[in-house]
């Protein structure tokens, strides 16, 4: 579905509230908005995307599409992954006049981030530095993350030739080179784990999961066709495209010795993972604003986009991110003041100081 009418009602917002606004085509029927205030450069972004994950509404015990309180909570799709961060954001900067802004405060609302993360990647080969320092609202219960993991999603086919099973001669089997070409990638998944580690995740290591296999179709038929599917979670440090030519490498061996045309397709454009430093300026502040030591997470964002544009970058929202994706999603009241408030000193800091 198009995002242009949110994004319309943001710009109007925005405009509204003072903000020069740029509507930025990313695909048909999709477009980020860059909304800014102030003059100056290196300043601060706040980003937040537009779109959100389907839903079934037959799941749900109010409509998703309609904003209902209950029990000290806002219900509705995208209340917590992330729409309601953005109006918080424009609420937070109205508590300044135009003039008090000696560098510009960037508000970014993005398309696609559920599925491409289309609309961050071309902010980012556009090439214009939006300011020096980003905070991506995502739910993170208002703990400052840091860092994320990396994501691939793959797809490698193998073809050979069917045939009667009675004689393995007359056919070249599909199946048997993916039962070898596994067993080199969890090889590989082992050596990985050996040389990476990074104590500041849940899971220390990069994970490798076989999710979904599929060949031939008849135990008497030597297997033709076969395709696997698989997800890899990569450590900071790590490079996505260095990884796929590792495990390309390992499909071509296998074709190679047994005659097997292979074919290596990514089913996402893969998430790059996401690390700024500790000592960062950005970082320093929110834990101390928060009381609270920054983190890192298993879950992918926008992050590495904005780091690769040379900003300080730091994932923190309202909300948890197990609401997130789930019927019944919500934002708890009690965190939206604190949220205004939080971002209200990082504008003062990062903007008018």
């Amino acid at each position: 579905m198009s995002n242009e009418p949110v994004i319309d009602l943001l710009a109007n917002w925005f405009e509204t509230s003072g903000f020069r606004v740029r509507k930025q085509p990313v695909s048909k029927g999709k477009y980020n908005l860059i909304a800014t205030l102030g003059e100056g450069s290196d300043g601060l972004i706040f980003s937040g995307h537009t779109d959100t994950v389907p839903c079934d509404d037959i799941l749900w015990r109010s409509d998703p599409f309609t904003l209902t309180e209950r029990d000290n909570r806002y219900y509705g799709l995208g209340s917590c992954d992330m729409k309601s961060f953005i109006a918080m954001a424009i609420a937070a900067s109205q508590h300044f006049k135009a003039e008090q802004y000696r560098r510009p405060l960037t508000i970014i609302a993005t398309a696609d981030e559920e599925t491409s993360m289309s609309g961050a990647r071309l902010i980012a080969e556009d090439g214009r530095k939006l300011g020096r320092y980003c905070v991506i609202g995502e739910p993170t219960s208002l703990t400052p993350v840091r860092e994320h993991k990396g994501i691939m999603m793959e797809c490698i086919q193998f073809s050979g030739s069917s045939g009667h099973s009675s004689d393995p001669a007359l056919g070249n089997s599909a199946l048997e080179g993916m039962h070898e070409f596994i067993q080199h990638l969890l090889n590989f998944r082992n050596q990985l784990q050996h040389k990476f580690n990074n104590s500041a995740f849940k899971i220390t290591v990069p994970t490798l999961n076989l999710g979904h296999i599929h060949g031939g179709d008849n135990p008497n038929r030597i297997c033709g066709e076969c395709e696997l599917h698989f997800d890899l979670r990569f450590l900071p440090g790590m490079d996505i495209h260095e990884l796929r030519v590792q495990i390309q490498a390992l499909a071509d061996t296998v074709a190679e010795k047994r005659a097997l045309q292979v074919k290596f397709t990514p089913l996402v454009m893969g998430i790059p993972a996401m690390h700024t430093d500790s000592r960062s300026q950005l970082n320093e502040y929110l834990e101390e604003l928060t009381c609270k030591q920054s983190e890192s997470v298993a879950f992918g964002t926008e992050a590495p986009f904005y780091n690769a544009m040379g900003c300080e970058t730091i994932v923190m929202g309202p909300g948890s991110i197990d609401q997130a994706h789930q019927a019944d999603e919500f934002l708890p009241i009690d965190q939206i003041q604190p949220t205004v408030r939080l971002l209200e000193s990082l504008i003062q800091r990062f903007c008018c100081q």
